[in-house]
């Protein structure tokens, strides 16, 4: 990954161009991010259904602003936040979604819930992201313990935020509806899925893929047994 200090000196340090520097490390923040959408390949994986790389950001962990500002003042860092008709060079370039750059806000974020910053995502950064104009916004809870609630989505109406319905489907599994990405969220079993309402199947994971290769191996071990057995 780029960092701020490579960004620097590829656009120049004679330059007025602000660009943002990584954002402070949180090893207990970003062990819930890093659980429930890296290692797993949820972020990856979603960035890969809603495509069109281009022109669409899929992100976590840089900072997002109004616009540039060297005081660092408003500026938050969600865990997740997608742009659709966004510009991920310039993105890259400030090391930062910078809403004046880009000319709009992201479209969605969402934070996983720590027990440090918990109570500030249900609330403060509740009322920062309404007030930045973004769409919706999402929050997910492993255990319940921080947020309150193991899954939350706002969407934006009239410059306020209404709480999305959350469905309970069966024991331990929670859903809601994402218009923005047109996915269900689910809470399954602690877990955050991707949920595609076109095809009725789960967003793939890293786990999904392995387990897909494995039956595919398996399929020709046993395809090769068969044709041993009748030249045999």
């Amino acid at each position: 990954m780029t960092s701020a200090k490579d960004i620097v000196s590829q656009v120049g340090q004679a330059t007025d161009f602000f660009v943002f520097p990584d954002p402070p490390e949180h090893p207990e923040d970003k062990m819930t991010s890093f659980d429930h959408l890296t290692i797993n390949g949820n972020a990856h994986y979603l960035a890969l259904h809603l495509g069109n790389p281009d022109t669409t950001l899929v992100a976590a962990d840089r900072y997002m602003a109004l616009a540039p500002t060297r005081n660092m003042a408003g500026i938050r860092y969600p865990d997740l936040l997608v742009a659709f008709g966004a510009d991920p060079a310039a993105y890259r370039r400030r090391n930062a979604y910078v809403i004046s750059d880009q000319g709009k806000p992201p479209d969605f974020v969402m934070e996983i819930a720590s027990p440090s910053t918990g109570r500030i995502d249900a609330t403060t950064k509740r009322n920062d992201y309404a007030a930045l104009g973004i769409p919706e916004y999402w929050r997910f809870d492993e255990t319940g313990e921080s947020h309150g609630t193991r899954l939350a989505g706002d969407r934006l109406v009239d410059g306020r935020y209404q709480p999305v319905a959350i469905d309970e489907l069966a024991e331990n599994v929670l859903q809601g509806f994402s218009p923005i990405l047109n996915l269900y969220l689910r809470w399954e079993r602690g877990e955050l899925v991707w949920h595609d309402p076109t095809t009725g199947e789960r967003v793939a994971t890293y786990e999904d893929e392995r387990a897909a290769r494995l039956r595919a191996e398996a399929r020709v071990r046993e395809l090769e047994e068969q044709i041993r057995r009748q030249n045999s």
